[in-house]
């Protein structure tokens, strides 16, 4: 939006649409210019384009500025509302967030559809990017229904659908009788296409509707689960999981189709996180578009290596294997002279991880590959991970998924045969850096941890209120420690895929450095 070229080439598209637009309306969003001198240089519209020209301009009232959104930075909010006359009815056109101003605790202090209702509309309609998390849809429904309900009149939603970097657009549009009913949903994840004799909006649906069970308000933009023992069911339960597992596959194809990226490359590990990745992006890309790199140590179990090539073996990909021993014995070799004396640690530990990453993206520049990252989000909520080693990478596939949820994301990845081995499922999660680890040498176990981190991340608790809910004082202070400590690691991470609520990356500002809530 800072660039002046980008705005003329808008322009133009819109021409070219516009001349498409013989005998029927076409309804668009575009940036527009504002001709005041006052208030900032552009709208954030809709454009209802028919027979070569605009036929109503609508402007965005409401501009969010939470979470990914960044809209108050670059556009100015409407100042006038009108209903847009087409073919004998009266639209109400609406732009994503101005249909979420609804209940006792709205968030901004107008609402567009109430002032669009002085002019007598016939019918909402309303166009949004509205980005996937996987508590989102049955949130997008209500909100439609309770406008459909409170204006008495049906609408027509339509959402976007494709991946732009870290956001994924779910599609999922929706249409509502005038009844409050669901007259039509649309495919999620594909575009759809739909036609809708509005008569049939006005009839009452055969099924009487249900009353409204959704407070709203601006919490609703927040994950809704605050019980320790229902969340682990609401990150992990199958209708979300089934979501998750599309929104990444899109969010992949997408990112390598529109940077003009073919093929990827990662390092495959024998482990969990590894193998949903390399599932996802052998579905996403296709199996012949992803080479799997097994970079065994002298701390690598042999069943490690071989978990590892059955995966592949199993999605058909290639793999090549190239042990890492002797680059990280020259290394050691090289550091003698600063380290002697002292004791093998964290140093040594991660001279293994940076090798590996040193090797990927060597392979990648070669070969044209990107490198995608295996590190989940409770490794980058704790600062499990080595900078410039495992959290190396161009695209991060499930960096916004708990552990939790990979394990569950892997369990349904298998559910119409094996793919990843089951000894991947099973056995305990180590990053093998050093004889006999595991993950739970220096986390809390994965169940209780994700819980914490969930409250702490998603549901913006603080360490009073998590202690609250029945965790133990010192857990909850370690967990949140790490967590704060470690915004250094994050802040130099690569773009995330994201599918929660709460996502780091541009969702989640905080400084590097502050002092500990916990």
């Amino acid at each position: 939006m800072e660039f002046e070229d980008f705005i003329r080439k808008t322009e133009k598209v819109v021409e070219e649409i516009a001349a498409a637009s013989h005998g029927i309306g076409i309804v668009i969003g575009a940036p527009i210019r504002n001709p005041k001198k006052e208030g900032k240089d552009l709208f954030n519209a809709a454009l209802l384009l028919h027979e070569g020209k605009i036929e109503g301009v609508v402007h965005k009232t409401l501009l969010p500025n939470y979470d990914v959104f960044d809209e108050y930075r670059y556009f100015e909010p409407a100042y006038d509302w009108n209903v847009i006359p087409f073919k004998g009815r009266r639209i109400a056109l609406t732009i994503c967030e101005d249909i979420w101003n609804l209940g006792d605790n709205p968030l901004y202090r107008i609402c567009p559809m109430d002032e669009l209702m002085k002019q007598s509309p016939d019918i909402m309609v309303n166009i949004s990017a509205s980005p996937f998390d996987y508590d989102h849809d049955e949130d997008r429904k209500e909100v439609v229904r309770l406008n459909v309900e409170k204006y008495g009149m049906p609408m027509i939603y339509c959402n976007a659908v494709g991946s732009q970097t870290e956001i994924v657009f779910d599609g999922g549009s929706l249409v509502y009788r005038k009844d409050g009913s669901l007259f039509h949903e649309m495919k999620y994840f594909t575009e759809d296409f739909f036609l809708i004799d509005l008569h049939e909006l006005e009839k009452k649906a055969e099924v009487p509707v249900s009353a409204s069970t959704l407070s709203m308000g601006a919490d609703m933009r927040v994950a809704k689960a605050d019980d320790p023992a229902a969340i682990l069911n609401q990150l992990t339960n199958t209708h979300n999981i089934a979501q998750i597992r599309e929104a990444l596959v899109l969010g992949i194809r997408d990112y390598f189709q529109k940077m003009g990226f073919a093929k990827a490359i990662l390092g495959s590990s024998g482990g969990i996180d590894s193998a949903v990745v390399l599932t996802l992006a052998c579905e996403a890309l296709g199996k012949d578009n992803v080479t799997a790199i097994l970079m065994p140590s002298g701390f690598s179990s042999e069943h490690s290596v071989d978990d590892a090539k059955q995966l592949s073996l199993n999605l058909g990909n290639p793999y090549h294997i190239v042990p890492i021993q002797s680059v990280y014995e020259t290394f050691l070799t090289s550091l003698d002279p600063l380290f002697k004396g002292t004791a093998f640690g964290i140093a040594e530990e991660n001279i293994q991880s940076r090798t590996r990453g040193n090797l990927l993206m060597a392979i990648a520049n070669k070969f044209g590959y990107v490198l995608l990252n295996t590190s989940n989000k409770s490794e980058l909520a704790t600062g499990y991970g080595t900078l410039y080693g495992d959290m190396a990478g161009g695209l991060s596939v499930i960096g916004d998924l708990y552990k939790t949820q990979v394990y569950a994301l892997a369990e349904f990845l298998n559910l119409h045969g094996e793919v990843i081995p089951h000894n991947i499922l099973v056995k305990a999660p180590s990053a093998e850096l050093r004889p006999n680890q595991k993950d739970s040498d220096s986390l809390p176990e994965y169940d209780l941890l994700d819980r914490i981190l969930y409250l702490y991340i998603e549901r913006r608790k603080g360490p009073a209120e998590i202690l609250s809910m029945g965790f133990e004082e010192a857990l909850v202070k370690r967990a949140l420690r790490l967590v704060n400590a470690n915004e250094y690691k994050r802040n130099q991470f690569c773009p995330i895929i994201r599918v929660s609520t709460k996502a780091f990356g541009v969702g989640r500002r905080l400084p590097i450095v502050a002092k500990y809530l916990s």
